[in-house]
This record gives C-alpha cells, structure tokens and sequence, in this order.
C-alpha cells in the first residue's frame, strides 16, 4: 500500500510539471499553418525518433492565438509570425527554449534571422525561425496590361471582380497604409481612418477576401490580380508562367514565422527534439522544396541544386533594393482593439 501511495504521487508530481514532463517520450502536439510543412518530414521524424506527432493548421495568427490563450488544447509546438510572438512574449505564455537542445538551430539558421528576431523576441529566448518572406502582388500578364508597381493598382476599377485581398486584419491594413505612404504599424487615428475608409471604397471591386485560395485562383486564372506571400508565388509560377509577382514601390512586410514552445506544454523535450529536427539541413530543404517559402536555413539553402531557384530574386531578394520595408510589430492590446474595430467596420459593409 506504501508503494502505491509512492508510486501515485511520484505520478502525481510529474502530472503537474507542465512543461517539463516528457508523456513517455511518445507525442508531440504541432500547431502550423496550413499547407506549411512536407508531410514526408513529419512521418521522417515519427520513424527516427519513435515520437507520434499530433497535427493541427491554422490560417492566421489571429485564428491561433485565442485557441493557445484559452488552454482549450494544448500544443508543445507552434509557428506564429513576428509580431504575435511578441504579444505571446508580453502575456507570458511562451516556454524559453533550451539552445543545448536544439543544435542545429544553432548551427544551421543565419545569423541575421536571429537579428531580425530580436525585434520581437529580445535576446533571442523563444525563437528560432522557420520561414520568412514579403507580401507582394502576384498578377496575370494576360489578364492586366498596365505596370504593376503600386498598391494603387488594387483599386482600378477596370479590374473590378479580379482583385483578391487577404483575409488578414494585418495584411490588409499594410496594403492601404502602404498606399497612402504610412507605416504599417501605425497607431496614428487619422491614418488608421484613412486606410479604414480607402478599404472599404476599395471593397465593391474585391472579388474576394481569402488566405491560402489565392494561390489556386489565381493559378486558375479566375482572378487578374491578389495579394499574396512570395513564398505561394514561387508555387503559383510553377504552375502557371502567365503570373508575375512584384513588391509595391511604396514597400511592404517583411515577415518572419518561427517555431516557439507554449509554456502549458506537455512534452517540451519532444518539442525541442522537433525543432531541431526541422533545423536539420537536409529537412529543411525538403520543406523549402514542398511549400516553397523561403527557408533562413543556410545549410539548406547550399543543398538547393536548382540554380534558378537558388538565386531566385523571390526566395532570396535582395532587400537593400527596396525602401520602406518593415516588419509586423505587436501593438498592445489598445492597438489590437483599434485595428480590429476599424477591421470590423470594414467587413460589416
């Protein structure tokens, strides 16, 4: 009977180390974006290391974030972008990760992914990066015969019912401050008005507002013009060599998507052990191949054997050719709330 009551708070004490406890070294609970990762390396990484992995999508960081805040499931692993891993940071619900256990992160990432992390993860604790890219416009050169240079095309009327927006708070703000030549980060009222009421003139010609739709309509040729990440243009070309992708001369985002670990984990030594899986050169070039994003990985980025794509000014640009690119910054909750209502407003009309 001593044994048992033993043995049941030895249970007892690991049932309530959260994070740290390890669930048998059996599982790994992931929560991505859709369509984000090769499903090869998931079953490579269940076969090697013996650890199931639980998977679940997403399609934007707003969908995700109230799912992780609520506890209402709980995943070891996440990929939120940039500025909500700032606001995961600010609300303390991110796990620091243990460096000596994610070697190739250390090893394989560029520095100056870690760089642009600090922005939003200070001293780099909680992230190592996993993909990055801009927002640009990916157009039909059969279907649009003027230069696409400007976010001011979006608005043409000659295009009306073959325009796509994303269907993202953040997203669409940036393409309407941009316009207008203000940052995306703004917190001034009367820019946020402005951008505000152009997306809502804006809105009679939109054919849809849509996330990961984007690329196939536009492959499809059902659309003359969308907003899109650079990563589905080098898809999208692939499959269609009609369709031409641009970054606006006003600017635009650049983002960075990055594996970090939910301080509510279960099993945080399968966490790690996934992330650094994911980091190894080999996978990550496999994932770069599948969903075509651009990879920080440079030891991925040396096992690229097709030349255009390993100098492809999409997957690789050249930043410093560009002016007023910015990243995603989290804005508080009173700045959320502003974006939001104003995004409210708009989708209500």
């Amino acid at each position: 009977m001593k044994k048992k009551l033993l043995l049941f708070m030895a249970l007892s004490v690991l049932a309530l180390s959260g994070c740290g406890k390890t669930a048998e070294d059996s599982t790994v609970y992931v929560y991505n974006w859709g369509e984000y990762i090769d499903p090869e390396t998931l079953t490579a990484f269940e076969e090697e290391t013996h650890i199931k992995v639980v998977y679940d999508e997403f399609e934007t960081n707003e969908i995700m974030y109230p799912k992780i805040e609520s506890g209402a499931s709980v995943y070891d692993v996440i990929c939120p972008s940039d500025y909500m891993i700032k606001k995961l940071i600010d609300n303390d619900m991110l796990a620091p990760i243990d460096w000596e256990k994610v070697p190739n992160a250390k090893k394989n990432i560029g520095a100056q992914y870690y760089d642009q992390s600090t922005e939003f993860d200070p001293g780099n604790k909680y992230a190592v990066p996993y993909c990055w890219g801009t927002v640009g416009i990916l157009y039909n050169k059969t279907m649009v015969d003027d230069p696409v240079d400007s976010w001011n095309v979006l608005w043409d009327e000659k295009y009306a019912d073959n325009i796509l927006m994303q269907d993202s708070v953040r997203d669409a703000f940036m393409v309407a401050l941009k316009k207008n030549g203000y940052s995306m980060n703004t917190l001034d009222e009367n820019e946020l008005e402005k951008a505000k009421n152009d997306l809502i003139a804006q809105k009679p010609i939109v054919q849809a507002y849509v996330v990961d739709q984007v690329r196939d309509k536009m492959i499809g040729g059902e659309a003359a013009l969308g907003v899109i990440y650079s990563g589905e243009a080098i898809y999208t070309q692939r499959e269609n060599a009609d369709l031409e992708y641009v970054i606006p001369k006003e600017g635009t985002n650049v983002w960075i998507d990055c594996w970090v670990i939910p301080k509510n984990c279960q099993n945080k030594e399968n966490a790690e052990k996934f992330i650094d899986f994911m980091c190894r050169g080999d996978i990550a070039l496999k994932n770069f191949e599948y969903i075509t994003y651009s990879t920080p990985n440079d030891a991925a980025r040396e096992l690229i054997e097709d030349e255009d794509i390993k100098n492809s000014e999409i997957a690789f640009p050249d930043l410093s050719q560009y002016d007023d690119l910015e990243t995603y910054i989290y804005l508080g909750e009173e700045g959320d709330e502003m974006y939001n209502s104003k995004w409210e407003e708009i989708k209500s009309y």
